[in-house]
């Protein structure tokens, strides 16, 4: 990214380095082809810091890092923004009707989570190593060629899985969330009850062709169970909110060049 290309970002006097707005990009998503974009957030992000951080100087904050994992502190910068939310932000607290309310809207959201059984062949390869990931695909072709559709055939086939499932047909059992990498997990939920893969899904392990066998819906949970996570929803918005409405407050007093804190 040619930082020449962007303005300096100046917030109240204080020129913000080009160098921490690219390290910063790195944490924002973009279109490939408009890096512009990545870089309009961070030097957004990075406007918002030097606000808070100017204020949090203004009202002489002390900062006092916690830890936030074992032998993991916070940065006195981030010290000093979480000391002055806390000062500033005036949260009312979440009612018990409030949150009734919301749960009443769709109790229907509120399920426990999925089971899938499943069964899958493995075609295993390195996908890094492009001569191999290109056999492994062709071979997962042709099973499925074979296969047809035809769920009779599959726990025959996969006796020719990589997979130590292949001795019990390619059954893999009862699934949830979480339970196979994201790849694989996204590719069993856009089939059908009964069906399998139209095409074999490439994970960090390999080829696999995969059928759902059946499917448990998650079933509809009772308000006292689901309460303190609506509960929790809804504080984390409303301190959300506070948080953005205390933000565009400082920027109405302030001089800012270089950064937009418009919505991106």
């Amino acid at each position: 990214m040619n930082m020449a290309l962007f303005p300096d970002v100046v917030v109240n006097g204080e020129a913000i380095p080009s160098a921490a707005i690219a390290a910063e990009a790195q944490n924002h998503t973009a279109p490939k082809d408009k890096p512009g974009i990545a870089w309009r957030k961070a030097a957004q992000a990075m406007a918002i810091r030097a606000l808070l951080l100017q204020e949090a100087r203004r009202r002489d904050l002390d900062p006092d890092p916690e830890e936030l994992a074992p032998e993991r502190f916070e940065t006195e910068d981030e010290a000093l923004i979480r000391a002055l939310l806390d000062e500033a932000l005036s949260i009312i607290p979440v009612t018990d009707e409030a949150v009734r309310a919301e749960w009443a809207k769709d109790p229907g959201r509120y399920r426990s989570a999925p089971l899938w059984d499943v069964s899958h062949i493995l075609c295993a390869c390195d996908p890094r190593d492009d001569a191999a990931r290109a056999m492994a695909e062709a071979r997962a072709q042709g099973m499925l060629a074979r296969l047809d559709g035809d769920a009779k055939r599959f726990a025959l086939t996969a006796r020719e899985s990589d997979c130590g499932s292949k001795a019990s047909g390619g059954h893999l059992g009862q699934l949830g969330p979480g339970d196979t990498v994201p790849e694989f997990e996204a590719a069993l939920r856009a089939i059908a009850e009964g069906s399998m893969t139209p095409a074999p899904v490439l994970s960090r392990h390999g080829w696999h062709i995969i059928r759902l066998n059946a499917i448990a819906p998650g079933q509809v949970l009772p308000y006292e169970t689901v309460r303190p996570k609506i509960a929790q929803a809804l504080e984390k918005a409303a301190w959300a909110r506070a948080s953005r409405d205390f933000i565009e407050s400082l920027a109405k007093g302030a001089e800012i060049k270089g950064a937009s804190l418009a919505p991106i």
